[in-house]
């Protein structure tokens, strides 16, 4: 005769079973940590990579344009050749010269030939010197001989003035 026992997990079977749980969710929070890990580092990659193209794009458009200011510096002083003698050939002129430096400041050059400011030397190259009255609250820009430029706020070159004071 068959007696009927019950069966009854014994608590080792138990604490087993709870130890293999407890071990697969201890596995599933580590990868899963892991995983969010890489995709934090793979997220930073991609805005570090993009951030690199984009200072490289600015780097190299700035060396063309400043491969321009030799075209601007012409524009320059043929308009100022042109002052005495005006006519269709220094309209033209000054229309092509204008066209240049819209299109150039619409893309992020800046011109710098302020006169009567103070003297910056991160913007100015003081190159003759002219004595003051010493009223003022340091060196003045009184006249321009070269316009400087800057590029998407980064001096290019910078503008080459006469200074009082």
């Amino acid at each position: 005769m068959v007696e009927n026992e019950s069966v009854v997990p014994s608590s080792d079977d138990a604490t087993e079973a709870f130890d293999d749980r407890s071990e697969a969710e201890r596995q599933r929070d580590e990868y899963l940590n892991a995983l969010q890990r890489l995709q934090a580092e793979f997220e930073n990659y991609r805005k570090r990579v993009a951030r690199s193209s984009e200072d490289a794009a600015t780097r190299s458009t700035g060396q063309m344009v400043a491969k321009l200011l030799p075209v601007l510096d012409a524009f320059d002083l043929a308009q100022a050749h042109f002052v005495t003698s005006p006519g269709s050939e220094a309209e033209a002129l000054d229309q092509a010269r204008g066209l240049m430096l819209d299109t150039l400041k619409r893309e992020g050059l800046e011109r710098i030939d302020a006169i009567d400011v103070v003297f910056d030397p991160h913007v100015h190259d003081a190159v003759a010197h002219v004595e003051g009255d010493g009223a003022s609250d340091g060196p003045q820009v009184v006249e321009l001989l070269r316009a400087g430029y800057r590029w998407k706020g980064v001096v290019l070159r910078p503008a080459m003035v006469k200074v009082r004071g």
